[in-house]
């Protein structure tokens, strides 16, 4: 039996999940995709009932988050967490698990757009070919939904939320923590950066509108 989510009385307006405020129960779901709550609001998105997923895709560790645009620059988050898979396990598996507990995040949370770190050479030719297999797979889970998928490197999601395009991993933790109004900061570092992706995402949104003429 999976995480049992416990959620605030009211319900959203367009009948999606409301907030999660906490996540009990059992051990996680299929690929180890841990769900908690994240209450508070932050200030600083886009459009009003935007639903954001943000994925920082991994193969050994995958960050998830869900966050929803409200009424002027406020952001409520919704959900954050991490799929783990079993390094023990053949690839083609691995995916599997990872697939299948980001569709159930997909199904659970339906976003409207779902913003995914850009894969780069980052000098491990292993890590960077395992971290291009997850975002293939992921990518895949949304476009069968129909899901828009939008791409950020790491120093446009730093620079969108910290307004430092080199800012390191705990800056960002801290900021993340403040502009989201946390009670203790997501963990563990593949959270914070999802959370940073739907953030980065909500604040961007309008001028990508603009642009290509889709949220």
């Amino acid at each position: 039996m999976g995480p049992r989510d416990i959620r605030g009385t009211g319900a959203t307006t367009d009948g999606r999940k409301p907030m999660v405020r906490s996540v009990t129960g059992g051990p996680p779901p299929p690929g180890g995709a841990g769900r908690r709550g994240v209450p508070g609001a932050t200030r600083g998105a886009g459009l009003d009932g935007l639903r954001v997923m943000g994925i920082d895709p991994g193969l050994t560790r995958c960050g998830l988050s869900v966050v929803q645009a409200a009424r002027g620059r406020a952001v409520l988050p919704v959900a954050v967490g991490v799929v783990r898979t079993p390094a023990d396990l053949e690839l083609a598996q691995r995916l599997r698990r990872l697939s299948d507990a980001v569709e159930e995040w997909m199904d659970d949370y339906a976003p409207d757009v779902v913003a995914v770190e850009r894969v780069f050479e980052r000098g491990n030719v292993s890590t960077v070919m395992n971290t291009a297999h997850a975002s293939g797979v992921l990518m895949l889970s949304a476009a069968r939904r129909d899901i828009p998928v939008h791409l950020y490197t790491p120093s446009e999601v730093k620079k969108a939320v910290s307004g430092n395009g080199r800012a390191d991993k705990q800056q960002m933790t801290a900021m993340i923590t403040r502009i989201l109004g946390l009670t203790e900061p997501p963990r563990p570092a593949d959270a914070a950066d999802a959370l940073a992706l739907a953030v980065c995402h909500c604040w961007r949104a309008p001028m990508n509108a603009r642009l290509k003429g889709t949220l």
